[in-house]
């Protein structure tokens, strides 16, 4: 019996991807783990493997299809002695019972994960136009287009939707997407959902459109990234009642240590430090170890009751083009300093590659974002649910402070926590940033 390849649902509460391409072609034999083909998410590019054997019958969804529904059929495959054009001819069939499990029964082959930021918010959707043109797209909005046009569309960060095709059929080609970096051949963007919030609450597009005069903006389109960060942080300032917690914390000592533990830093073949620690590691290790010290901090709200976390699994912060995202350092309160500072270079290239796993930035029981490499000495984030709570970390700088009666110059850093009072209380979180407190301007406490 045929068996029918289902877009698969790479996180719990993903409803569309991309099908970025096929490594394989119709007529292919296929193993079990093989990699058949690559899905594209808001974050990251990641591989589906084939869960059963056979051969590629027909591949129903060609590559570069945007918003592909998840449990939507995209390819048939016929099994292991079947007769691959009797498959063919019946695909789209419903999905036989091996296919349900490669998509549904069975998703370890393909890494689950929900994108997730650091801090990631609504979306506007784009207008559903009254019947996106048949050729340009089926009844699940598949757009056709070359494949110049959207690697152009992807580098100039335009949704292949918003755009109006002039090929054969409604097909996009590479000037529609000339055309549409300069806002012609753009589809106009309707207001939001019903169902979710608006950029502008109360103003549409239209409205928002007319208060600037016609030629003396731009039109950018949102990309799936920015989309979903709008998206979360929307939904986080809405959903979650948050306090803010300020303290300043003399770094002196921890700059004292980090020199002297990078001078003695063990080096390659080439005479290059195997590692050279920043002050984020130790913020992060800090923050680790704080939550094993207030373990009532180091939990996740949930409307069933309180997730208390056995471990500190630290999401940092990483800027990349279009928006941020949120690796994971997982058991941070158990890693090195130099294995933290190893593990963040790591996840930062990848991030900006967008070669992150989902596993890799999925989850977390807190978050730190570090703006102080921009100057910024104080600033408030937004947390990032299903976290109960965000450090925000300033710029170092020498200030005066008063000890004895006198007056000194100190090396300080302001850093503000941003908790969720549904999980935690004032008191609380006033301990867990004290906590923060006394193992950054002690650094020799993160080891014992």
């Amino acid at each position: 019996m045929p068996i029918n390849i289902l877009m698969p649902a790479l996180s719990p509460t993903m409803e569309k991807g991309n099908l970025a391409k096929w490594l394989k072609k119709e007529g292919d034999k296929v193993k079990s783990g093989d990699v058949i083909a690559e899905i594209e998410t808001d974050k990251a590019t990641m591989e589906v493997e084939a869960v059963d054997e056979g051969t590629i019958a027909k591949i129903l969804v060609p590559e570069g299809t945007q918003d592909v529904p998840v449990n939507d059929v995209i390819a048939v495959m016929a099994g292991d002695g079947e007769d691959v054009k009797a498959a063919s001819a019946g695909a789209g069939a419903a999905p036989a019972p091996k296919a349900a499990e490669a998509s549904a029964a069975k998703p370890a082959p393909v890494p689950a994960a929900a994108p997730k930021p650091a801090a990631t918010g609504p979306t506007q959707a784009a207008a559903p136009q009254a019947a996106a043109s048949a050729s340009q797209a089926n009844g699940h909005a598949r757009v056709f287009s070359s494949p110049l046009a959207r690697r152009l569309a992807k580098e100039a960060g335009i949704e292949l939707g918003r755009i109006n095709g002039s090929g054969p059929h409604g097909r996009i080609v590479a000037r529609d997407v000339e055309d549409a970096k300069s806002g012609k051949g753009l589809k106009a963007p309707a207001a939001a959902p019903a169902a979710g919030p608006s950029l502008a609450p109360g103003m549409s597009d239209k409205q928002i459109l007319a208060l600037f005069e016609e030629g003396s903006y731009e039109v950018v389109p949102h990309d799936g990234m920015r989309r979903t960060i709008a998206q979360r942080l929307t939904a986080s300032v809405q959903t979650v009642p948050v306090f803010y917690l300020t303290m300043d914390c003399d770094i002196g000592k921890l700059l004292v240590a980090r020199e002297e533990i990078n001078a003695a830093a063990p080096k390659d073949k080439e005479k290059k430090p195997l590692y050279k620690l920043s002050v984020n590691d130790f913020v992060i290790k800090a923050m680790a170890v704080a939550l094993q010290k207030i373990p009532n901090c180091n939990v996740s709200w949930t409307e069933g009751g309180m997730l208390k976390h056995k471990h500190s699994d630290i999401g940092v912060a990483v800027a990349m083009p279009g928006g941020l995202i949120t690796p994971i350092i997982r058991k941070a309160e158990t890693k090195a300093l130099s294995t933290i500072s190893s593990e963040m270079k790591d996840y930062a290239a990848r991030a900006r590659a967008r070669k992150l796993k989902p596993e890799e930035y999925q989850g977390g029981t807190t978050a730190v974002s570090n703006l102080g490499m921009y100057g910024i000495n104080h600033f408030t984030a937004v947390i990032n649910p299903p976290h109960a709570t965000i450090l925000a970390v300033g710029t170092s700088e020498e200030r005066p402070v008063v000890r004895g009666g006198k007056i000194e110059i100190a090396q300080m850093m302001s850093v503000t926590l941003s908790c969720d009072h549904r999980a935690i209380d004032g008191a609380l979180g006033a301990e867990l940033i004290g906590a923060f407190k006394q193992l950054i301007e002690n650094p020799v406490m993160m080891m014992v």
